[in-house]
């Protein structure tokens, strides 16, 4: 079925648009790492060489599907959980770490802007948006629970290598009084 441009939803116009904006959004998240980084990761191709890159791809383009089919939980969490696992290991803060579910909406602006406006889509536009919204708080949550998890790891390698560490103070303790009695 064929729509012209004066009958377009937005639902439609993001669609139509989905690779420039998907592209675009992609580009967006690896400026938030550093310059080297941020070329190695746009090598997407490569799943096991550049399994961080393909992960990021992987999940934009899965949000952005779910997010127009109407927030599917089970899709999001699965590409927004990857996406997010991989921040929460890197030395982004919270704030950092969600910043690229917001640049969406800047990006849908400057790409619908004008179709947006010529057809009167801002309510449309300001639901779609405060979906964003409501992604950025989930995005945080899951980011939160895996800094957690992350802390929890850390404080359970602490507390067995202190053990270890004790278990050998007391072999060499108990070896040298072994040598020392008669």
């Amino acid at each position: 079925m064929e729509h012209t441009a004066h009958t377009m939803s937005l639902k439609d116009l993001l669609k139509e648009k989905r690779a420039t904006i998907v592209k675009k959004w992609f580009e967006a998240v690896l400026e938030t790492y550093p310059g080297n980084t941020s070329r190695f990761l746009k090598k997407t191709d490569a799943q096991f060489t550049n399994p961080v890159g393909y992960t990021l791809s992987e999940g934009i383009e899965g949000i952005y599907d779910a997010i127009l089919q109407g927030m599917i939980p089970d899709r999001l969490s699965t590409f927004l959980d990857g996406m997010i696992r991989v921040r929460a290991v890197q030395d982004f803060t919270p704030s950092q770490a969600v910043t690229f579910i917001f640049s969406l909406k800047t990006i849908l602006r400057k790409e619908l802007g004008p179709e947006i406006k010529e057809q009167g889509r801002y309510e449309e536009l300001l639901a779609f948006e405060s979906a964003i919204d409501d992604l950025a708080l989930y995005s945080f949550d899951l980011y939160m629970q895996c800094r957690e998890k992350l802390s929890e790891i850390k404080v359970s390698e602490v507390r067995n290598n202190t053990f270890r560490l004790l278990q050998q103070a007391q072999r060499i303790i108990d070896e040298q009084g072994e040598k020392s009695d008669p």
